[in-house]
């Protein structure tokens, strides 16, 4: 069984992984937005946003696993 206090470090790893992902994401639409008004092309970064969406998606779905495993040694 999961212990409470494994699960809630895994969180808080999850949380910050998750923060840092956005923050990630953030700053490559910035910079990808920058070089489309450049002329320059785009496709690369707009995979690897694609990839980080994605990546990012499963990430909350791994955070959401976390708080049912957490529910769980609660009861």
């Amino acid at each position: 069984m999961p212990d409470l206090q494994q699960e809630e470090a895994a969180l808080a790893l999850a949380d910050r992984h998750i923060a840092e992902g956005e923050q990630r994401i953030d700053a490559l639409i910035e910079r990808t937005k920058e070089s489309e008004a450049a002329g320059r092309d785009t496709t690369t970064p707009e995979r690897l946003l694609l990839l980080m969406r994605e990546t990012l998606d499963q990430w909350h779905v791994h955070r959401r696993l976390i708080l049912d495993a957490i529910a769980r040694c609660e009861r």
